[in-house]
């Protein structure tokens, strides 16, 4: 099964943009490399039963097993050690993720309340987007009574582009509701 978010950037996507940013070859087109999503459990020190909550969540919301972070550094404020579990994050390529592409942005943005769209500006200048999400609710996969801690997540989306103008316009192409 195709997914047709991929269909739209290979026949529509591509050759606006090639069009627009007046490209020699399809090759130079921008696409969407990977997605990570990252979610810190920062009070899995206290209680490690929320990293393994955490770990199942981001399963269901990605699709497939993420991988534990842990700590690179003690700091005795937060009373780390170094080599802690305190995070969980996946790496989306392919199919997986265009279908998570689609996923968050036909189901999941829209469900964010008071959604005005998403920041313009969280542009790395090399052409990756990171868009912080407050919850996890906002995942159809999600059970509501399921979760006993509302956790947000980083999502990055790593493209080709060389800038921010092009990646922007892909993300946009792709449906990608930028704040007006």
């Amino acid at each position: 099964m195709g997914n047709r978010l991929k269909e739209k950037y290979d026949k529509e996507v591509v050759p606006s943009l090639i069009e627009k940013f007046s490209y020699t070859s399809v090759m130079q087109a921008p696409k969407v490399d990977k997605i990570v999503i990252n979610m810190g459990v920062g009070d899995a020190v206290s209680n490690a039963k929320n990293l393994d909550e955490a770990v199942e969540e981001l399963t269901l919301i990605a699709g497939q097993k993420p991988v534990i972070t842990k700590a690179k550094k003690s700091i005795a404020g937060f009373r780390l050690r170094e080599g802690m579990p305190i995070g969980t994050k996946v790496t989306l390529r392919g199919q997986r993720m265009y279908d998570f592409l689609d996923k968050l942005v036909s189901v999941s943005l829209p469900r964010v309340r008071d959604f005005h769209g998403v920041s313009k500006r969280a542009f790395d200048g090399r052409g990756n987007y990171t868009l912080g999400i407050r919850e996890q609710l906002i995942f159809p996969e999600i059970d509501f009574d399921d979760v006993n801690k509302v956790r947000g997540m980083d999502i990055v989306i790593v493209t080709t582009a060389n800038s921010d103008e092009e990646s922007k316009e892909l993300l946009t192409q792709l449906g990608m509701p930028f704040a007006k």
